[in-house]
């Protein structure tokens, strides 16, 4: 993808399969075919939705590989390699770009709380020892740290391979402030929440990296591409239609509610490695009727 554009579009954070505490590659590979058939532009592997934290970099290499054999050009694949360690991040990173990915999805370094100098100092780092592009990857919800964005506008100007943003913070002013200051470069936003893909993208997002695309893809690219082709009636309605399995996907952390839909369409098994466990009795209920509710399930 070095001389290639970033993807356009929905780009899948694709959930990790599990059977018996091991990777289920039948299910996985199902998954990700029925999401490239329904025109998603790009495949996140190991990423949150992924359970990227408890894989090891063995089955990383595999999935990634998997992934890429399936998706043959149709759909870009990204692979999460952020960690708390920028050295292990490099190492994450230099596997996948080994294992054929088309850039890299890097969050920002959580716990350690570093400031917007630190920031700086390790995306550089990253940038300057990997070939790949880079998506730099911000949701102070689960890191404790917000990436501002003159640290974005500075990476993408200094760094040739800073390419993209996955922009999860919900204040969209913040994502606005992005646009503004990288309009003239080369350089992506992605909506990082579903139920604010709409309102960015027509604030100049190239797209969303999304967890509902993991049950509606085929609803989800055509939300995105009506904004592209300026239907934005019909982009609005669909925005609409989909609140509520938005809302669903996160009445817990993610990925349980969006591995369980999953289960309950019968992809994969509600199944997780620790510290993650199946979501509670309620929440499959609540599930069930989102899923009725939009035709999903019968």
């Amino acid at each position: 993808m070095n001389n290639q554009t970033m993807f356009r579009g929905v780009g899948t954070a694709i959930v990790t399969p599990f059977i018996n505490g091991e990777l289920d590659y039948e299910s996985y590979e199902r998954i990700v075919r029925w999401q490239v058939e329904n025109g998603v532009s790009a495949i996140i592997v190991a990423g949150t939705t992924g359970e990227g934290a408890t894989l090891s970099v063995e089955e990383r290499e595999e999935l990634t590989r998997i992934t890429k054999e399936i998706c043959n050009g149709k759909a870009q694949v990204i692979v999460g390699t952020g960690t708390n360690d920028t050295r292990k991040t490099l190492e994450l990173s230099l596997s996948a770009q080994n294992s054929g990915a088309d850039a890299v999805l890097i969050v920002t370094p959580y716990y350690n709380k570093p400031t917007q100098e630190g920031l700086y100092a390790h995306y550089k780092y990253l940038s300057e020892r990997l070939e790949i592009p880079i998506i730099i990857y911000n949701v102070p919800s689960r890191t404790g740290v917000n990436i501002l964005p003159e640290t974005v506008a500075r990476l993408a100007a200094d760094c040739k391979n800073i390419k993209a943003i996955k922009e999860a913070n919900p204040d969209v002013a913040q994502s606005d402030e992005i646009y503004r200051l990288t309009k003239d470069f080369d350089f992506y936003i992605y909506s990082g929440n579903d139920d604010r893909a709409f309102h960015m993208i027509c604030a100049g997002a190239k797209g969303v990296i999304s967890v509902a695309s993991n049950v509606v893809p085929a609803q989800m690219v055509e939300l995105v591409n009506s904004i592209f082709s300026n239907d934005i009636s019909h982009a609005l309605e669909m925005h609409t239609r989909l609140i509520p399995i938005f809302k669903a996907l996160f009445i817990e952390t993610n990925p349980l509610p969006v591995k369980a839909a999953l289960s309950i369409m019968g992809y994969t098994r509600n199944e997780f490695r620790l510290p993650l466990v199946p979501p509670k009795e309620s929440t499959m209920e609540r599930l069930r009727v989102v899923l009725r509710d939009l035709g999903v399930i019968q």
